[in-house]
């Protein structure tokens, strides 16, 4: 098999890092329970690790993004939706009311996605929100928000593939490196920044 090109994240260096973000976690959480929300399809394989690294109970809750192009008034809009059975659905429920919540995802680049999700579990009012990310991509940033805890910080526009994160053909999950090795990454959707609890 040749080396891919690019920029690499090896596999050890990926299990330093995250190893280093749980007792991070750890250190925060203070043996109380942490609420994860995971990001599907991109987070799977990051947040399977990061949360066997956190010292502390944890309950996991999966959502999964859609963007849609929404055509309001003769004029075409993006908007995010989420969809799953709890994490967004707690509007008047009081599944995160009080408790510590830490949203984890793969890749954030303009932040908007992260930023609508972190809105609405906001409105529940945990006790403390957090954001984890793997990459964090700080130049095409639409939104102000930094995540609080990231594996690794780059300036590549490329797509990054590996370690749970799809090639355009939706090939390389599996990969064990992460690799910027292919065309740009897709542009998130426009939005307004919004204010969340630490």
């Amino acid at each position: 098999m040749t080396k891919p090109s690019g920029a690499t994240y090896t596999a050890a260096r990926i299990a330093q890092r995250i190893k280093a973000l749980g007792r991070e976690i750890s250190r925060t959480c203070r043996g109380r329970r942490l609420d994860v929300v995971v990001n599907m399809d991109r987070a799977f394989v990051f947040a399977a690790d990061l949360i066997r690294a956190i010292d502390a109970p944890v309950v996991v809750h999966f959502v999964r993004e859609d963007v849609r192009d929404v055509d309001q008034g003769g004029l075409a809009r993006r908007e995010v939706f989420f969809a799953n059975r709890e994490a967004t659905a707690c509007l008047g429920r009081p599944e995160f009311k009080g408790r510590d919540v830490l949203v984890v995802d793969a890749v954030i680049d303009s932040g908007v996605t992260q930023d609508f999700l972190l809105r609405r579990i906001g409105e529940c009012e945990p006790r403390s929100l957090r954001l984890a990310v793997l990459l964090d991509k700080p130049a095409r940033r639409h939104v102000a928000l930094e995540p609080d805890y990231f594996g690794f910080q780059t300036a590549s526009n490329q797509l990054w593939t590996g370690y749970g994160l799809a090639a355009a053909n939706g090939t390389g999950r599996n990969a064990k490196h992460l690799v910027a090795n292919g065309g740009p990454q897709r542009r998130g959707t426009p939005g307004q920044p919004g204010k969340r609890k630490r």
